[in-house]
């Protein structure tokens, strides 16, 4: 396989992916973990769709239970695909509003605090993300903040260290909360929990610890999000959901991923960390995308740098004892 050209290095079997993994997950039920079904928290995303379809395909719709966690700022077409996604598998399904929770233990509180730090006149009725920065120019990564009025002006500024600590904490309470709840669902019905990152999230360490990285089976986190997507469609879902462009849904302004986080829009990022990962020159990364050689050597040291830095998310705890 590190011998396939670029352009087809991703291409799958899917109908043979999908019996394999299908077959693994029936295998960790009853072998592993011994659960009677699938607890899915669907986001209305393509990840968390497929693996529902999966989680369906092994055990069947009486056996999967999906949630939908919205909370204030969540997008309401999430929920509504999330929605779609249920009736189309015939699962039963449980939407449970998460946004009183967060507002209990601060979660906007605390990252309205911080963006009022950075921003004066930063208050009720602003919208905001955060955006990631620097790493494709070959200098290290910061994050800028970005704040829309009431009235519709936008602001941008550079994050302090602090500033951003303190929101990137206050806003994983949102995985956090929704890993709970799926997590109690799954105590209740004696069922596991699914996993839903891709491996350009898990790979590069996009995800909480103890939040969306907790899990009792990743079933697609070998896949990276191209062969996601194309699972998804050979599974037969939804187009609506097919068609989906990747987001975040944790700030109240439209955030894409690659905005936030990856160096580049999935496709090409895909292709990235495939090179990457099995050696290929940056150059022949760069011809593949149409990129300089100096840009996919950025690309390469962003990829190790987040590798480097995330490693502690997936990792079990220490034991002092030895």
């Amino acid at each position: 396989m590190t011998d396939r050209p670029l352009a087809a290095a991703l291409e799958l079997d899917l109908e043979a992916e999908a019996d394999r993994i299908a077959a693994r997950l029936r295998e960790a039920l009853t072998r592993d973990l011994r659960k009677r079904g699938l607890v899915v928290a669907v986001s209305g995303g393509i990840d968390s769709s497929c693996c529902a379809a999966l989680a369906v395909r092994a055990v069947g719709p009486e056996r999967v239970f999906a949630l939908l966690l919205p909370e204030r700022e969540s997008s309401p077409d999430s929920t509504a695909r999330g929605r779609i996604l249920c009736e189309h598998l015939g699962v039963e399904s449980l939407v449970t509003d998460i946004a009183p929770t967060l507002e209990a233990i601060g979660c906007y509180r605390w990252r309205d605090e911080a963006l009022a730090a950075t921003f004066p006149g930063y208050g009720p009725g602003w919208k905001q993300k955060i955006v990631i920065a620097g790493g494709l120019e070959g200098r290290f990564n910061y994050f800028n903040a970005v704040a829309e009025s009431p009235d519709g002006e936008r602001f941008t500024r550079r994050l302090g260290h602090r500033e951003y600590l303190q929101i990137v904490a206050a806003t994983n309470f949102k995985q956090r909360v929704r890993k709970t709840l799926e997590f109690f669902h799954a105590d209740r019905l004696n069922y596991a929990v699914v996993g839903t990152p891709n491996r350009l999230e898990y790979a590069l360490g996009f995800f909480v610890r103890n939040g969306d990285g907790s899990a009792d089976v990743k079933p697609i986190a070998h896949l990276y999000k191209t062969q996601v997507y194309a699972l998804a469609r050979h599974l037969g879902l939804p187009e609506t959901l097919c068609s989906a462009v990747p987001t975040t849904d944790t700030y109240s302004l439209a955030q894409g991923q690659d905005e936030f986080y990856f160096a580049l829009p999935y496709p090409q990022m895909d292709v990235a960390l495939y090179a990457h990962t099995h050696g290929r020159p940056a150059a022949e990364l760069a011809a593949h995308l149409g990129i300089e050689v100096a840009q996919a050597e950025h690309v390469y040291r962003d990829i190790d740098a987040k590798i480097r830095a995330t490693a502690v998310l997936a990792a079990p705890p220490l034991l002092v004892g030895g």
